[in-house]
């Protein structure tokens, strides 16, 4: 196990002994934490899991994900190459959206995780994660856009985008979402371009 990994572990752990979100906890099946390479340039955030992923214990395995697979392929990204999180943990009875304490709750855990990763770029999916990264803004207007923001002691790049299941039952939706995706590796270019001339 990589300390990566371990460290990651530590923050599941963690999450279980301080009793996070009982309400949620006690309705959900399981604690879904993330899914991925540890060592990402792109982790993406949703906001919580749903049916499929409580049952399975991983993110974005449903209808959701599977179109999110698709439009990593369009962009040349296999899953394998990314991280995957929500920012709630547990699933909310019958899918309800998260209620703000409950992101409030989970935000600690989802900026260690962070940390632990250290992403090249911090994706959201849908105006759930991304109104925590970036408040009071509207995803329809920066949809796409890297954002430089402050985050803890560090600075991180976030790009949001709209949220898979958004686009699952909407064409037009289908298409801004894909054309989002194939620019993350190019944005990723440019980072690291800029990298080389510090």
């Amino acid at each position: 196990m990589s300390d990566k990994q371990t460290l990651l572990e530590q923050i599941r752990a963690d999450i279980i002994a301080n009793d996070t979100c009982p309400d949620l906890a006690k309705t959900a099946t399981n604690l879904v934490m993330g899914d991925g390479n540890v060592d990402a340039d792109i982790v993406f955030i949703g906001e919580a899991p749903g049916k499929n992923e409580d049952e399975q214990g991983l993110p974005f395995i449903g209808a959701a994900g599977k179109f999110l697979d698709s439009m990593l392929e369009g962009a040349g990204i296999t899953r394998s190459e990314v991280y995957i999180t929500n920012i709630v943990k547990y699933r909310p009875p019958n899918n309800r959206d998260p209620l703000p304490e409950e992101k409030q709750t989970f935000w600690p855990y989802l900026v260690r995780q962070l940390d632990v990763i250290a992403p090249k770029i911090v994706v959201t999916l849908g105006r759930h994660s991304m109104e925590y990264f970036l408040p009071g803004q509207k995803i329809s207007l920066i949809h796409g856009q890297p954002k430089r923001i402050r985050f803890g002691q560090s600075r991180i790049v976030v790009v949001p985008l709209y949220h898979p299941a958004a686009a699952l039952y909407n064409g037009s939706m289908r298409t801004v979402l894909n054309e989002d995706f194939i620019k993350l590796p190019k944005i990723i270019k440019i980072l690291e371009k800029e990298e080389e001339k510090k």
